[in-house]
């Protein structure tokens, strides 16, 4: 074997990263299932070459860039952060359409491993197309926008550098802790450059992920609060799931009676019909979570960073005297809210807990009242899933409806507006994945891009994407990647007349609603939701836009249309957008929770007044826990 291989900079990139695996609890996989891109003049005859010359590492043609990794991220969720894709960009537009992706991977902690052209490192021809220049330095581009929103940075000057950066950049990526987004940015001169890396760079490397376990000593100071506790609350999160620590959770849940409530990323850390399953918390949670929260005595969070939806802007902790323990493979996040920090694995620290606390049981009307609670808010799930609105439906009935008739193996996946609080109160999710909700940015756009990433990991599951009207405008193209590639999604697009969530917080703030609706102005101006019966509504055409990229499309106008046309799209082959107008007023109700959205202090609009009057009173019910 010769010592060395001669290749372009490109070339022992895509040569190493197809050599890299991950392995935890015996499982091994490759890190990589491929590379997005969309070339350009930055990175064609770079990166572009090597995939072409290199087909075992899969190549797959996006339509946007800020899509391609969002889909990327998707996998990497589906995937339990042990797999993850390459994306791949010209410079200028073209790489700094991945910013918001970017900062989308490492607001989740999700892998992505991050690839735009650069300008020139040789200089001469400087400044060429797209490049930014800088009367300050000439080492400047538009690259170092990814710094603020990578977790790894890195520009790669020289072909030798790469021996040094790749692996380090893994490192990143396999990280449970550090984990996000990885920018490498390449000068498109240096892609193309020949260097003779040793042999050995491209032997197989596998990262183990290991299941750290916390200090002892914190431990048992922890078994002793849960102990002496007389009202302790789970607050499941997104690292229960990526942990696979669920059946862990459930087990002492099972033995100790202790009641959970979940976050956006942790819904499915139980099922949903355990009667311990208070189900969403914070605020966009249920009426279970969040009485037994107001009470709580001790705050166990699990995998969790305690956003401000999570802890209800924190208002939703009111004892005097509680308590966080704080379990998460981060420091930073485990030390929040001055808990007691148990910074391990979530699957490997719940096992230990559950033989520490053998013969612990939290007292019986505790555990009794939060059971009552737990079938109080099925029977509200029930109650909404059956309304039914006219003319148009509402957005939780035809949540019932995907829920109810969806396979119970299917992944829902959802991003942004007001579908995220909805679904957090009503999905019933049945198993860990089935509830696929980016939330930690919230990014609109994510949603069909997601879904072809979720699809991507488990092409065995159907995968149904949720999206409104406003989502659906700002970022669709990715239904051409998936008819391109022959995966299915099932996407139902609800078309509500506009920002339908901002809508609802513009009204709750005294403002109509103002800038929010697609209609045509009114005098010269956009007008809100109390505007009269001539104002023109925007009329779109979001199915035969659909149509026109290669979906199947049916409309729905009922409720039972929309049944009758999810079984339909659910026996075809293609993908398939099903288009239904919901009603843009008709929302399900906040069960005692609140979101610190600040009122403007003084105005001459009474609603905005009384707003105001209304948030200073919920503001002083915020919470410091020293």
């Amino acid at each position: 074997m010769p010592k060395v291989q001669r290749l372009t900079t490109a070339q022992a990139l895509i040569g190493f990263l197809q050599q890299q695996y991950t392995q935890r609890d015996g499982r091994e996989q490759p890190l990589f299932a491929g590379c997005f891109g969309i070339f350009g003049h930055g990175n064609v005859a770079g990166i572009g070459q090597a995939l072409q010359q290199m087909p075992a590492f899969r190549y797959y043609q996006a339509r946007n860039e800020q899509a391609m990794v969002h889909a990327a991220i998707a996998y990497a969720k589906v995937k339990n952060r042990l797999q993850t894709f390459a994306c791949t960009t010209s410079i200028g537009p073209g790489a700094t359409n991945m910013l918001t992706g970017a900062a989308t991977a490492t607001i989740n902690r999700l892998p992505v491993l991050l690839l735009p052209g650069d300008i020139f490192a040789r200089r001469n021809v400087a400044p060429v197309l797209q490049q930014l220049e800088s009367a300050q330095s000439q080492d400047l581009s538009v690259n170092d926008c990814f710094k603020p929103v990578s977790k790894y940075w890195d520009r790669i000057n020289r072909p030798d550098q790469l021996l040094t950066a790749l692996p380090e950049a893994v490192r990143v990526l396999t990280s449970p802790s550090e984990t996000g987004a990885v920018t490498l940015a390449l000068p498109q001169d240096v892609q193309t450059e020949a260097f003779d890396f040793p042999a050995e760079f491209f032997a197989k490397r596998v990262w183990h992920i290991a299941r750290n376990r916390p200090d002892t000593a914190a431990l048992h100071r922890a078994i002793a609060l849960i102990r002496a506790s007389q009202r302790p609350l789970i607050v499941a999160g997104g690292g229960v799931l990526y942990a696979e620590a669920t059946e862990a959770l459930r087990k002492l849940v099972d033995q100790t009676g202790i009641p959970v409530g979940e976050t956006m990323a942790g819904k499915g850390s139980l099922r949903y019909d355990h009667p311990l399953c208070l189900g969403g918390i914070g605020a966009t949670g249920t009426l279970a979570a969040n009485r037994i929260a107001r009470d709580a005595d001790l705050v166990i969070g699990i995998g969790t960073r305690y956003s401000d939806f999570t802890t209800a802007s924190k208002t939703a902790f009111q004892d005097p005297g509680v308590t966080f323990i704080n379990l998460n493979v981060t420091e930073f996040d485990a030390g929040k809210h001055h808990g007691l920090p148990l910074v391990g694995d979530a699957r490997a620290t719940l096992e230990e807990l559950t033989v520490m606390l053998t013969g612990y049981r939290v007292p019986d009307p505790y555990r009794e009242q939060a059971e009552r609670l737990h079938h109080m808010w099925e029977t509200e799930v029930d109650k909404i899933y059956a309304v039914r609105h006219t003319p148009r439906p509402s957005q939780g009935e035809l949540f019932g409806v995907i829920n109810e008739q969806s396979d119970p193996g299917a992944i829902m996946v959802n991003a942004a507006g007001s579908m995220p609080g909805d679904l957090h109160k009503l999905w019933r999710a049945r198993h860990p994945k089935n509830f696929h909700m980016e939330y930690g940015y919230s990014c609109m756009g994510y949603e069909i891009a997601g879904g072809l990433g979720a699809k991507l990991a488990a092409p065995e599951r159907d995968v149904i994407v949720i999206v409104g009207d406003g989502s659906y405008l700002m970022l669709s193209s990715d239904l051409v990647t998936a008819v391109q590639e022959g995966v299915k999604l099932i996407v139902v697009l609800l078309d509500n007349g506009g920002y339908k969530s901002i809508g609802a917080l513009s009204r709750s703030l005294g403002q109509d609603g103002f800038g929010t609706r697609f209609v045509h102005p009114k005098d010269g101006q956009l007008v809100g939701d109390s505007a009269g019966a001539d104002v023109v509504q925007l009329e779109i055409d979001f199915a035969e836009n659909a149509r026109s990229l290669g979906a199947t499309v049916i409309t729905a106008v009922t409720t039972d249309d929309f049944a009758a046309a999810l079984r339909a799209a659910r026996a075809t082959d293609n993908t398939t957008v099903i288009y239904v107008k919901s009603d843009r007023l008709a929302s399900v109700p906040g069960y005692d929770s609140w979101w610190d959205v600040a009122v403007a202090e003084v105005s001459d609009m009474p609603s905005v007044q009384e707003a105001r009057r209304t948030w200073e009173a919920m503001r002083a019910k915020e919470r410091l826990f020293l």
